[in-house]
């Protein structure tokens, strides 16, 4: 909404701006540049970015787009239209159009992509005239995979191109604590950047003896944004034992392409045991056997030492930081100068590990490094990235946290009870 207000606005400065003129060849015109990561020849379904840049030399007093039918490809606009001014070569001032376009080939082939026509209703010389603005076509070839197993042509495994791809894994209960017959329920959410909701892979298949799986519903979502869509995937399983010993459940890879590297990558669903994890209560109850006395001397030594430890480390200071895996998602949207990729590993890091924000805030380079993030992403003003590799650096800091006050020293009653008053 605040964007349309400031087109509006933008128009309305131009209308009122200046004499009308009559239109000269070179006022009015439309172009469209075709963009791939890794500035490479596109796979099918993987993501190209149309850039359509407008600039007219004139009084605007409607205008409409166009777009041609893009057979062949799927496509999603990214956001709304933006409108601003831009200076001429020669130092006249311009209206600027700009909108931006994410394509998916839907197979390998040379596609011709037909113009796209701008309608404006102008002031032409103080009469109102309307015009056809046309971009010239654009030739987008899109090659076959040459690798040796997968690619976008085939069922299995599932083609998936884009610019990163994390994993969640959550269980409740954990699966190590569920016996025989009782039910763990296990959310694993796929995130892509750079693909369209429809665009990620099926289910995957979760089996293996001595377990019984219900598949749950499975949630598709897609978040548009000015490098592109962000798509997210939730798959539910309902996990129950059907042995009472431990069952290892397999990792499960998810090959994936990687569009900025131009490599295939696997993202993994990570490994877990079910049931297995607790002792039998009938154990708990049954005597211990003797034990030696070089067992109990080394028992006594340990527990001293233990102890010796605890004291230092109660009188002492802890660590907060953020997690491995989450300082390594940050560097990775950093060096790929992904800001929406880095607003949302943070997003990830701050569910896992809540006390973090509080800490950020109270340092004044990591908020003003967040919150230029944040205008950034969000679109408020035209404001800049902040350096994403610095803010990495800055966030991944540790920060020492205060052990807490130690409880009080007892005080002993006199052992002969209160002194009494002569």
């Amino acid at each position: 909404m605040v964007r349309f207000f400031r087109a509006l606005a933008v128009l309305a400065l131009v209308l009122t701006g200046g004499a009308a003129r009559a239109i000269e060849p070179g006022d009015l015109t439309l172009t469209v540049t075709a963009e791939v990561p890794g500035n490479a020849q596109p796979f099918a379904r993987e993501m190209v970015l149309l850039h359509l840049r407008g600039v007219y030399r004139t009084q605007i007093l409607l205008e409409e787009v166009t777009q041609p039918a893009l057979t062949n490809f799927s496509w999603s606009q990214l956001g709304r239209d933006t409108w601003g001014r831009t200076r001429m070569p020669d130092g006249q001032m311009a209206l600027e159009f700009q909108r931006t376009v994410a394509v998916f080939a839907h197979h390998a082939g040379s596609f011709v992509i037909e113009p796209f026509v701008h309608k404006l209703t102008i002031n032409d010389n103080g009469e109102r005239r309307v015009v056809m603005v046309r971009s010239d076509p654009v030739t987008l070839p899109v090659a076959a995979w040459t690798g040796a197993t997968g690619g976008p042509e085939v069922a299995e495994p599932w083609w998936l191109a884009a610019r990163d791809v994390t994993i969640q894994d959550s269980w409740d209960p954990d699966p190590e604590t569920i016996k025989i017959h009782e039910t763990a329920r296990r959310i694993v959410v796929l995130e892509a950047q750079g693909v369209l909701a429809e665009g990620l892979p099926p289910r995957p298949v979760m089996r293996t003896r001595g377990i019984v799986t219900f598949n749950g519903p499975v949630k598709r979502e897609t978040v548009i944004t000015p490098q592109g869509p962000v798509s997210r995937a939730t798959y539910q399983w309902d996990v129950r034992p059907g042995v009472p010993e431990a069952i290892p459940l397999d990792a499960i890879a998810i090959p994936w392409f990687d569009t900025v590297s131009r490599t295939m990558r696997e993202a993994e669903i990570p490994a877990r045991q079910i049931g297995g994890g607790l002792p039998d209560r009938e154990e708990d109850g049954k005597p211990t056997g003797p034990v030696s006395w070089v067992m109990l001397a080394a028992t006594g030594f340990t527990s001293f030492g233990l102890g010796l430890a605890l004291i230092g480390v109660g009188t002492g200071r802890t660590r907060l930081r953020l997690a491995r895996a989450h300082r390594r998602s940050l560097r990775r949207a950093a060096s790929a100068d992904d800001a929406p990729g880095f607003r949302a590993a943070l997003d990830r890091a701050t569910r896992e590990q809540p006390d973090l924000p509080a800490r950020w805030a109270a340092d004044p380079d990591a908020a003003a490094g967040l919150a230029a993030l944040e205008r950034h992403v969000y679109g408020v003003g035209d404001a800049r990235a902040p350096d994403l590799a610095a803010l990495a650096r800055r966030l991944s800091r540790p920060h020492r946290v205060g052990a807490g006050a130690l409880a009080p020293e007892p005080r002993l009653a006199p052992l002969d009870g209160p002194l009494s008053r002569a």
